[in-house]
Formats: structure tokens, C-alpha cells, sequence
């Protein structure tokens, strides 16, 4: 009899759930921009045609003429030869068309999005919707997938899902532009949520996964993960940056 009192604890050890240890919280590191005030530019080439690569080359290059880097992030998704997926239009020059086309990878994932500063202001919409809202555009840049779109989760975001990494993103609340970078691994979802119940946005777009990097002068950050291609900052002439 003891012998099968203890074959039915033990049994009952071995059939108990196991419970996985909660995920810790989510930070992140936001910045954010006033389009008002401050001056976004997109870059990818430096003078002689090659691609910055790294934050403090193209901080070097605009010392060079009296600029400053104040912020900088990777600014989308792009090709073996760094050259952009996707739409890319730089100082009001178009230098990559918008791509509608169907395919493998976060860039692909529909509905996905274009970031742009036009005589309106900033704005995030869906790449189909680009060509009738957007009008003397100044810059863009085309990544994916959404995050956000009129207040509403990328539908093929999964809640549940265990797939975390660190990932940047754009969203835009009026005038004001957040730039988010996680500081730990997070799902899309997460991220999404982020824009929607932290920072208010109502449109927001993913920019890149592992190689997410930033570059902020008033934080003395200068993230060197992985060679970049496109790249997104805030540059002010040298005096007003030293005020």
C-alpha cells in the first residue's frame, strides 16, 4: 500500500505544469522631434558616392560643413549593396520609386508604409496611399510592416507571439515625430502597442530589427551594430547646436 501511495505522489509530480517565468518589462529609448523647429534629413551616400555605413562618418562628413548630427537612426530597410527596398527621397530628390510589389521579409509584410515630411508636416500612411496624399514631398522613406494605422495593430500581429528582437520605429503625433529604439528584445506587437498607449500616435511604422541603431549627441550614444544604408537625423549648424 505504500509502495502505491508513493507511485501516485510521484505521478503527480511529473504531471504538474510547469509555469514559465513572466517576461520582463519592455524599456525603450524614445526621441522625440519637433518638425517646427528641427531639421529631419535622410542620407545614405556620402561625397564620393559610397554609403555612410556608421553614424559618426556622416557626423564627420556634416562637421565638415559646419553641420551637426544632433540625432540619428537607421532609417529603413535596404539591399545587399545598402541601396533602399523601397521608396527613398532625400532633400525633395527621389532617388528610389515606391514599391508596391509582393514578397519575402518584414518589408513585405502588408500592409506596409512610408514616412514622410511634406508641406503638410510629417506623416506615416500605407505605400498604396502615398501617391494622392503626398505633394511636394521633402523626404521619405518606405519600410515595413505598419504598425500602426489609424490607431489600429498590424492585423497579422500576434499577441502570443515569442518572437522578440530589438526594434526600431517612426510614429507621428501633429508636428511631433517619435523616434523608438527597444532597449531590450520585443514583439511587434508590443512595439505597436508602445506607439499606441505610451506615445499617443495613431500611425507609426517599423524600421529595422537586429541592426536598430541610434545615435544621440545629447546622450552620448552611438550605437555601432551593423554597417547601416539609410539613415535619418536631425542636423543644426554648428552654432546654434552649441547654444
Amino acid at each position: 500500500m505504500h509502495v502505491i501511495a508513493l507511485l501516485f505522489a510521484l505521478s503527480g509530480l511529473l504531471i504538474r505544469p510547469v509555469v514559465a517565468a513572466p517576461t520582463p518589462p519592455s524599456t525603450y529609448t524614445t526621441v522625440r522631434v519637433d518638425t517646427r523647429e528641427q531639421r529631419l534629413e535622410l542620407f545614405l551616400y556620402d561625397g564620393h558616392g559610397q554609403p555612410f555605413h556608421r553614424f559618426d562618418h556622416l557626423a564627420a562628413s556634416l562637421a565638415a560643413h559646419g553641420l551637426s548630427l544632433r540625432f540619428a537612426m537607421n532609417a529603413g530597410m535596404f539591399e545587399p549593396d545598402f541601396s533602399p527596398v523601397g521608396l527613398f527621397v532625400a532633400d525633395g530628390h527621389e532617388l528610389k520609386p515606391l514599391n508596391l510589389a509582393d514578397g519575402k521579409g518584414n518589408f513585405y509584410l502588408k500592409p506596409n508604409g512610408v514616412f514622410f515630411i511634406d508641406g503638410d508636416g510629417p506623416r506615416v500612411v500605407e505605400s498604396s496611399h502615398y501617391p494622392r496624399v503626398a505633394h511636394d514631398v521633402r523626404l521619405a522613406t518606405q519600410s515595413g510592416p505598419l504598425l500602426l494605422e489609424h490607431g489600429a495593430i498590424h492585423p497579422g500581429f500576434d499577441p502570443g507571439s515569442s518572437s522578440r528582437r530589438i526594434r526600431n520605429g517612426v510614429g507621428v503625433d501633429g508636428a511631433f515625430v517619435w523616434f523608438v529604439i527597444s532597449d531590450t528584445p520585443v514583439t511587434f506587437h508590443e512595439f505597436a502597442r508602445y506607439f499606441r498607449d505610451v506615445l499617443h500616435c495613431t500611425d507609426a511604422l517599423y524600421l529595422d530589427g537586429n541592426l536598430s541603431s541610434l545615435y544621440d549627441l545629447a546622450r552620448s550614444r552611438d550605437d555601432e551594430r551593423e554597417p547601416l544604408g539609410p539613415i535619418i537625423g536631425v542636423v543644426e549648424t554648428r552654432q546654434s547646436s552649441a547654444r
